[in-house]
């Protein structure tokens, strides 16, 4: 069985899946807090590594790092939205699940505290 909203192709495909895209970064902005939180970061975090006397690359890996964590907390919503949908009962696969995308951000969180000090103290 495939989706019915497939089907488009082309340029009409392109502008649908933006506007999808843009549709979900305001979701995620306008109803999730972490995400919020660390959009702040990256608007402090990005000029920061912009302006840093640091090589191309090591410019890109900063703010490559800082959207690595944005992404991920994209990610663990869509997983918490989802496991709400099917169900708000307490249940062990939908605690695991929550709290595995949890651990993602938090793995990513720490990846970018570990490259930052690296770069700046290394």
């Amino acid at each position: 069985m495939e989706s019915p909203f497939k089907g488009k192709t082309g340029l009409a495909r392109i502008w649908n899946a933006f506007n999808y895209s843009r549709a979900g970064l305001c979701e995620a902005f306008r109803h999730e807090d972490a995400f919020r939180q660390e959009v702040l970061l990256a608007c402090v975090l990005i000029p920061f590594a912009l302006l840093s006397s640091r090589s191309g690359a090591e410019k890109a890996l900063l703010i490559a790092c800082v959207l690595l964590v944005l992404i991920v907390e994209l990610l663990n919503s869509a997983v918490e939205a989802v496991v709400d949908r099917v169900s708000l009962e307490r249940h062990e696969l939908a605690k695991r699940a929550k709290d595995i995308g949890s651990a993602a951000v938090l793995i990513t969180l720490l990846n970018l505290l570990a490259v930052w000090l690296l770069v700046f103290l290394g």
